[in-house]
């Protein structure tokens, strides 16, 4: 039986992150994609035009069905949309016993705003006590914590254990938005802290590269890996993606990266 993974997060057009990129990183990594779609967005690597949020009734049925017929190990949470999204999935996800990777998008690439300042207080009292893991950058962490993006990796440590504080099981911060010549991931959980790190690439083609992140660790969970191990892996995937995405060629602005680099043969 192969291990289910489901995404409940906002459908992107163009392909490269959201729904989409969800189900790229799991088939990339081995792993049966469902999803449930939280909103419609239509966008481009150039910018969001407009999103159309999915009913509470229909995001509610969605997971009911699901949940119903499939063997779901592991949910990767995307974007929700507003805080009557967030308390509906939140409301969906009771009574199912499996790991939650929570990314709690409020920004797309293009710089586009995707949850509502006012949806914070939703996402903290009703998402982040169910998370397993908890995924920001640096500015989604800071709004949770309604402070100022760290800039050093003891600003991410002390950010990264005030959200554990709020309620998540672990809280690995992205450093993407971060400085210097290396890009700086910190996981920290019950074990304690461990400290990833990657060249930062001179490229334009990042697009997703939350969304895949997440997913790649929802996929490694659905396997049945550790945290620890499942965050190694969705790294090392996730720099291998972005290593290849200037091959990919989509779109003039942001591109997507390379979900399938270990696959293709152009990869």
């Amino acid at each position: 039986m192969i291990p289910i993974a489901l995404t409940i997060a906002g459908s992107d057009s163009g392909g490269g992150a959201g729904i989409q990129a969800d189900l790229k990183a799991f088939s990339a990594l081995g792993v049966y994609g469902a999803s449930v779609i939280t909103a419609l967005t239509a966008q481009n690597t150039r910018a969001v035009t407009m999103v159309e949020p999915a009913s509470p009734a229909m995001i509610a049925a969605q997971m009911r069905a699901v949940f119903d017929d499939l063997d779901v190990r592991a949910v990767k949470l995307g974007m929700l949309g507003d805080g009557v999204a967030i308390a509906t999935v939140a409301a969906g996800l009771r009574g199912h016993d499996m790991p939650v990777v929570l990314d709690p998008v409020m920004v797309a690439k293009s710089g586009d705003r995707l949850l509502p300042a006012d949806a914070l207080a939703a996402l903290r009292r009703d998402l982040l006590p169910r998370a397993t893991v908890l995924t920001p950058n640096l500015p989604e962490a800071a709004d949770l914590l309604g402070t100022t993006p760290a800039r050093s990796d003891a600003e991410m440590l002390e950010q990264g254990q005030a959200l554990r504080a709020l309620g998540a099981q672990a809280v690995l911060m992205k450093g993407g938005h971060g400085d210097g010549p290396d890009c700086v991931d910190l996981l920290i959980d019950a074990q304690g802290v461990t400290r990833l790190t990657a060249p930062r690439r001179a490229t334009k083609n990042t697009h997703g590269t939350g969304c895949t992140l997440s997913a790649a660790i929802a996929a490694g969970l659905a396997q049945g890996m550790a945290l620890g191990a499942a965050v190694t892996r969705a790294h090392g995937y996730l720099q291998g993606a972005i290593a290849h995405a200037d091959g990919l060629g989509v779109g003039s602005g942001h591109g997507p990266v390379h979900h399938f680099h270990g696959v293709w043969r152009n990869g």
